[in-house]
This record gives C-alpha cells, sequence and structure tokens, in this order.
C-alpha cells in the first residue's frame, strides 16, 4: 500500500473560474498522471460541483443498468455508492462489468469523514503486471461473464437497475448493449454479458486490468449472505456472479491474487473538505474504506 495522493494541484480561488482559465493545463495533467487532486479551492454548490464537471467533460451520463444504489442530487450528481458505512467497497473501474464505461469520474468531498472512509485508487496497469501472466493470459482469451438474477430482496430490482418499470424498455437497452436476458417471472429477470477482462488504453497503449469479476463473484459477498446463499440458493440464482466468457467456474485462488494486487496498488489519501478527485476512469479504479460518523463524497462521471 502506498500511502500517497494523487497528482496534487492547490489554491485558494473558485474552482470553477480556475478550472475555465487553465482548462488546456488540467487535460494535460489529466492525460500525463491519471489522477487529479484539488485541494483548498472554493466550492459552495452541487451546481458549482457540476459546471466544473462540465468543463472537465465533454458530456455527462447518467447512471445506467446499475450495479449499486445511488441517489441522483440534480442535474448528473449522485451520490457516491450507498452501502453501509461499515462495509468496504472493493477497487473497481466504474462500469467495467459492461461494454460501455465513463472515461473521467469526478468525486467532490462536500462533508470529510471523521473516521475513515477514504477512497483508495488504483493503477490498472500496475495491477495488470502484479497478476500472475498466465492467470492474465486466461482471462483476455475467455472475457468475463457477469450473471445477475433480478428478484424480489436479495439485490437491486431490475426496475432501479435500468430505471424503468416498462420490461419493452428493459429489452430494447438489452438487446442494444449486447446483454443475453430471460424473464423468470413476471417480476424476475435473469441478464447475461460477457466483456472484457483487460483494456488497452487509448491514449498510453498499456495493458489495463478492467473488470469487476472480484466484485461480483458471489465470494465477495459478506460471511452470513455468503454462507446463506451458499445454503439455500442454487448457484444460477444468485443475485450476482461472475464466471470465465464460456461460464466456467473462477477459481478462488485467482479471485484471491486479483484482489491482492490491488492492495499492493493502491494509493490512499485523507479527504478534506472540497477536495476534488478526477479520475481516468480507464486507467484507475477507486473503491470505499468503511468509515464513522457523517460522509458526503457525490459524483459525476463522463467523457
Amino acid at each position: 500500500m502506498q500511502e500517497n495522493i494523487p497528482y496534487l494541484i492547490e489554491g485558494d480561488e473558485k474552482l470553477v473560474e480556475y478550472v475555465a482559465n487553465s482548462k488546456k493545463t488540467v487535460d494535460f495533467n489529466l492525460k500525463k498522471y491519471g489522477a487529479l487532486l484539488f485541494r483548498g479551492f472554493k466550492i459552495y454548490s452541487l451546481s458549482e460541483f457540476q459546471k466544473v464537471s462540465n468543463l472537465i467533460c465533454n458530456e455527462l451520463f447518467n447512471y445506467e443498468y446499475r450495479s449499486t444504489p445511488r441517489t441522483q442530487l440534480g442535474g448528473k450528481v449522485y451520490t457516491s455508492t450507498e452501502y453501509p458505512h461499515h462495509k468496504t467497497i472493493p477497487l473497481h473501474n466504474e462500469n467495467s462489468y459492461t461494454l460501455n464505461w465513463p472515461e473521467k469520474i469526478l468525486f467532490f468531498c462536500a462533508i470529510e469523514p471523521s473516521v475513515g472512509g477514504e477512497t483508495p485508487i488504483a493503477n490498472g496497469s500496475f495491477v495488470y503486471e502484479l497478476i500472475e501472466p498466465e492467470v492474465r493470459e486466461k482471462f483476455i482469451k475467455k472475457g468475463i461473464m457477469y450473471v445477475r438474477n433480478f428478484s424480489v430482496g436479495l439485490d437491486l430490482p431490475w426496475q432501479e437497475v435500468f430505471q424503468t418499470s416498462d420490461k419493452t424498455n428493459v429489452e430494447k437497452f438489452c438487446l442494444a448493449n449486447h446483454i443475453e436476458f430471460e424473464w423468470l417471472s413476471d417480476s424476475e429477470l435473469r441478464t447475461k454479458q460477457v466483456c472484457q477482462a483487460v483494456l488497452q488504453h487509448p491514449l498510453h497503449k498499456k495493458n489495463i486490468w478492467f473488470n469487476q469479476a472480484h466484485l461480483f463473484h458471489y465470494s465477495n459477498n459478506e460471511v452470513d449472505l455468503k454462507s446463506y446463499l451458499l445454503e439455500h440458493v442454487d448457484p444460477v440464482y444468485f443475485p450476482r456472479n461472475s464466471y470465465y466468457g464460456d461460464g466456467s467456474e473462477i477459481e478462488l485462488e485467482v479471485l484471491n491474487e486479483i484482489q491482492n494486487a490491488y492492495q499492493k496498488a493502491e494509493i490512499v489519501f485523507k479527504w478534506q473538505k472540497n477536495d476534488l478527485m478526477v479520475l481516468d476512469n480507464c486507467l484507475y479504479a477507486h473503491g470505499r474504506r468503511p468509515y464513522e460518523g457523517e460522509r458526503k463524497i457525490v459524483v459525476t462521471m463522463g467523457n
């Protein structure tokens, strides 16, 4: 673990004015370093955060085909993942469980956590190099299959994931995005999608570990839920799971190796109020550590 921070840019003026006046420099540094931390600048509202985001991104995205609960706070600003404060969110690249993802993701610290709550990051090219070559090659050759079962009580309902209650709209989205779907009942849906394990960075041309196999796999669940699933639920009905792209099981020791690679590559820093972190989402993974007290990190994403 590196005790470090992303490339630091410090100032005391309004951030929206600084970015507007220094757009070329900001773009250059993001391409060079892949992770920027603006500190000391003034951001007075979420609408100002969105203005900064609009300057950094050509287009902001809505959060579609969701894997975690978030609240839309207005415009294209969302809460960070709304998991219980005691849980760890493993390192991952946003939407790397799909065939479409934002190139950039921005995190704004409106309320800094008093204890914990860091957002660790990790360079995906370092993660790639830390994984054994034969493991990498197997994933590159086969890809990763993500299987999701949407039913009442165990995970997000399909209505929230697809942001619609119209089955026709769900089916159109799946067909447009190469997602297999099957209605198991009026209220239950299963999807399957085979996606990339590794991405060649469009600028640097380095291979990047770019997937969420370790996060979707049933073994990532807390001990009680994992035990319940293994004892009471047929694996084909697990709320979410990951496989090699041919449908074969991913070995637990391989998943442990991936988790260890992320841990070795991670960079951790303490949030301060009004910090803004900008990540090249293709290059840098992010996560969340458990925290105590209040914490408010909000997010935008785009290209």
